[in-house]
């Protein structure tokens, strides 16, 4: 949990940093963003199945 709050609260002073200096925040559009992130996460939890259910 603390692994979370300490990622929000970087991607909030980088947020507010980028905004107070005008410039773009950082991100891609919020749902393809969160989606990409799921993606990526998706594919770490399946490659660590694959390798435990057939190579152990």
């Amino acid at each position: 949990m603390n692994e979370v709050i300490l990622a929000t609260l970087a991607g909030f002073v980088v947020g507010v940093l980028f905004s107070a200096l005008k410039l773009p925040i950082p991100a891609p559009p919020v749902l393809s963003g969160i989606m990409g992130i799921v993606g990526v996460y998706l594919g770490g939890l399946t490659y660590q199945w694959i390798i435990d259910n057939f190579f152990s």
